[in-house]
Formats: structure tokens, C-alpha cells, sequence
């Protein structure tokens, strides 16, 4: 049965109480007793509680008195019917037990069931009950809790015996009472407080009222009830402002989502620089290559240009030398043709030598200078090879020179053709001098040269 310190002093009400109980039928159960009585204080206790919190108006901390003897009438609530459970060592008969098994029946209950079990200096458990229902007083989610405990009575059938306050209606009232506790802001350390060590004891002094505080009841209740107004504007703007940090939240999940997309298309970015860097100086490269095979080309062309000039050099000798060839016969021609018609018949025979060696000496020039033509000519051509061989890869307008240069050995041809037809005309000029004048002219014909070697009269 649950102890409770009563003053001697007590009031009227206090004996009324008593007197109460004691009027009672004595076969009346007394678990019925226990029960009812730590309801009527559980009801004092968060009453006073939310009563004297409204009136002083700020965050409670550990030192306030009411505060301190609500925890103290809840301990005794939970200690109710509580079974012996045996161990190795003692019995141990605690009300960790219950409230440890809540985390799995409400899984917010998590976080405080792990932060109590962290909790440096707790070394029983009932030092980790106390701080488990200050722990969920500050959250406002005492009254939660415990209602997830009493509705499974199976679960709670390991722990209470069958008349405990947690098994009966009492406790269902009391935790409907708990909701109440919602409206006040606790503020109760922990860590560093002596949880283990302190002495459950309820205090019956701070719930005996005097008449004074009966004539300012008026009061307290208008001031509770200004201070409640107030209380829920407070928690009105703290969904309004818990609605605005929700959708802070989402718009600063949706940055986050596009900076990360903005950064993957960054390094994207980066990449595709890089290729393209790649890219630039592969192409800066070929460019390179480019221009120095342009610049190769540009000197072969120079080359060609230059040997095309000495080539154009060499023709015009040639065509010079042949016109030099065509005047000369022109003039030979016409010399014998002079001589045809000067000659008398007394200086014919010294006439006709001196003209038979002028023409073995011209035929002699001539054929040395056909000679030299003809070299020129196999020059020429091996030259003109040569430059076929190099312009082959050239542009097409290279192989105008080489045409040139081809016609220019036709023309070339054709002038050692006229010249072998000028010295046969020479020669048949010559017969038919010595058949004039009644004599025979004796020709000698070679591979190389025609000599005339013999004129008799």
C-alpha cells in the first residue's frame, strides 16, 4: 500500500477524507482503497499542477515544488500491484520494466528510451524511470505514451498484479487526466540530477488551500483563464509558424535537388570541356601538319617554277640556234642558186670543186650541228622525264609545261627532218650540176653522214 506523509495539523478536508475511508463497509477491498485514494491525489497533484504553472506564467524547471510532487504521485501510481520479479541476485520489484517496453509499442518513444539509457550516473531503474517521465513531460507526449501502455493489458498482465491501478478503470482516468499536462512548457534537467537516490514522499501541504486562497480563486481564474487565451494564440502562431518551416523545408529540399542536378550538369559541363580541349588540340595539330605539308608543297612548286623557267631558257636557244639553221640554208640555197647561174663554162671545173668542198664543209656543219641537236634533243627528253616524274602529284596546270616541252621536242624533230631533206635537196642540187655538164658525181651514203666523195668530168 502507497505511503502518504499527512501533517498533524491537517484541515477539516483532510479529516473528512479520513473519515471518509473509515466509514466504509470493513469487508470493502482494500486494492479498492488504494486505487480510488491515488486517483483522488493524482487528481490534486496535475490539477494543482496546471493550476499554480498558469499562474506563475513561465517554463517550469526541476526545482518547482508541484512539479517535483507530481512525479512523485505518478511513481506511486506505476509502483501500484507491481509484481516481484526474482533475479540472481535480489528481487526486484521496479517500474522500469513497463515504461521500457513502450519504445515498442509507439516507436517516437525511441528517442527517449535511448537517450535514458545513455545517460551518464543512472545506475538503477528506477533512477531510468524518473528520467523516462521527465523526459516525456517535457515532450507532452506523457499522456501518449501511457495510453499506448493500458491498452495492451496483456503485455501489462507481465508486470501488475490483476488489482493494480494500471489494470483498472483508475488508470485509464488517470491517464485522461495526463492530457491536461500539455499546456504547460517544462524545462527539467537530467543530466547531473541524483535520480537514483531520492525519496518518494508525497507533500499534502501545497494541495491545502486557507480561505485566503479561496477569495483570490476569482482572480487566479481570470488570470488562468487571460493566460490560456494567450497560450493558444501562442500555439495557433506556433502551427502557422511550423506550417512555414514545413514549407521552408520542402522549397529547401527542392534547392537541394536542383543544385544537385545543377552541379551533375556542371561536371558534365567540365567534361565536355575537356573533350572539347581535346579536340582543339588534336585539330591544332592536324592544322600544324596541314600548313607544314603546304609549306612542303609551296617549295616544290617554287622548284617546278624555277626548272620551268630554265626549260623555257633552253627552248628559246634551241629556237634560236634553228632559226640561225633556217637562215643559213636560206642563204646556202640561195648561194648555189647564184652559182648555178654565174658560173661560166671557162671556171666551171675550179668553180664546181671550190662548191663541192663549200658543201662538203656545210654538210660537214650541218651534220655536226645535227648532232648537237639531236643531243640536245635525248637531253631534253631525259629532262622532260625528269620533270614528269616531279609533277606528276602537281596541280593540273604542271602539265602545261610538260606539254610544252613535248611540243617543243616535236618541233625540235621537225627541224632535224627539214635539215636531213635540206641536205638530200643539196645533194640531188649537186647531181644534177655534174649531169649538166655532162659528168657523174659519186656520192658515198652512211649511217651517220652523207660525203660526197668524188666529181669527174
Amino acid at each position: 500500500m502507497a505511503q502518504f506523509g499527512v501533517q498533524r495539523n491537517a484541515p477539516n478536508w483532510v479529516s473528512q477524507i479520513t473519515a471518509a475511508v473509515v466509514s466504509q463497509p470493513v469487508l470493502r477491498d482494500s486494492a479498492v482503497v488504494e486505487r480510488t485514494n491515488l486517483l483522488n491525489m493524482a487528481k490534486l497533484s496535475i490539477k494543482g499542477l496546471i493550476e499554480s504553472a498558469l499562474s506563475f506564467g513561465r517554463t517550469l524547471d526541476s526545482d518547482y515544488p508541484p512539479i517535483q510532487q507530481f512525479f512523485v504521485v505518478m511513481e506511486h501510481c506505476l509502483k501500484h500491484g507491481l509484481k516481484v520479479r526474482k533475479s540472481f541476485l535480489s528481487f526486484n520489484k521496479t517500474i522500469w520494466g513497463p515504461l521500457e517496453i513502450v519504445e515498442k509499442l509507439c516507436p517516437e518513444a525511441e528517442e527517449i528510451a535511448t537517450s535514458v539509457r545513455d545517460l551518464p550516473g543512472l545506475r538503477t531503474p528506477l533512477g531510468r524511470a524518473r528520467a523516462w517521465l521527465r523526459l516525456a513531460m517535457m515532450q507532452k507526449k506523457l499522456a501518449d505514451y501511457l495510453r499506448c501502455l493500458i491498452m495492451r493489458r496483456d503485455l501489462l498482465s507481465d508486470f501488475y498484479e490483476n488489482h493494480a491501478v494500471m489494470m483498472e478503470e483508475e488508470g485509464t482516468v488517470i491517464v485522461g487526466m495526463l492530457v491536461g499536462l500539455n499546456v504547460i512548457d517544462a524545462n527539467l534537467c537530467v543530466k547531473g540530477e541524483d535520480l537514483d537516490s531520492q525519496v518518494g514522499v508525497i507533500d499534502f501541504s501545497i494541495y491545502l488551500k486557507s480561505e485566503e486562497d479561496d477569495l483570490d480563486r476569482q482572480g487566479r481564474n481570470m488570470q488562468i483563464a487571460a493566460i490560456l487565451d494567450q497560450k493558444n494564440y501562442v500555439e495557433e502562431l506556433n502551427r502557422q509558424l511550423s506550417g512555414t518551416v514545413s514549407s521552408l523545408h520542402t522549397r529547401l529540399d527542392t534547392l537541394e535537388k536542383s543544385n544537385t542536378k545543377l552541379i551533375e550538369e556542371l561536371a558534365i559541363a567540365k567534361n565536355n570541356i575537356i573533350k572539347l580541349q581535346e579536340e582543339n588540340h588534336q585539330l591544332s595539330s592536324e592544322n600544324a601538319m596541314l600548313l607544314m605539308r603546304a609549306h612542303y608543297h609551296l617549295e616544290a612548286i617554287k622548284q617546278s617554277a624555277e626548272d620551268k623557267h630554265t626549260n623555257q631558257h633552253s627552248r628559246h636557244g634551241l629556237y634560236d640556234l634553228y632559226a640561225d639553221s633556217c637562215t643559213q640554208h636560206q642563204e646556202d640555197s640561195q648561194t648555189q642558186h647564184d652559182v648555178d647561174i654565174e658560173l661560166e663554162p671557162a671556171r666551171m671545173q675550179h668553180e664546181i670543186e671550190l662548191a663541192v668542198q663549200l658543201l662538203e664543209k656545210d654538210i660537214q656543219d650541218k651534220h655536226d650541228t645535227l648532232v648537237g641537236l639531236k643531243e640536245q634533243l635525248e637531253e631534253v627528253k631525259a629532262i622532260n622525264g625528269e620533270l614528269y616524274q616531279k609533277m606528276q602529284g602537281a596541280e593540273d596546270d604542271k602539265s602545261s609545261v610538260t606539254d610544252a616541252l613535248e611540243d617543243k621536242s616535236g618541233y625540235i624533230s621537225a627541224a632535224v627532218r627539214s635539215l636531213d631533206h635540206s641536205d638530200q635537196l643539196v645533194l640531188n642540187q649537186t647531181r644534177s650540176i655534174g649531169i649538166s655538164y655532162g659528168k657523174e658525181v659519186a656520192v658515198e651514203s652512211t649511217p651517220q653522214y652523207k660525203v660526197i666523195k668524188d666529181i669527174s668530168f
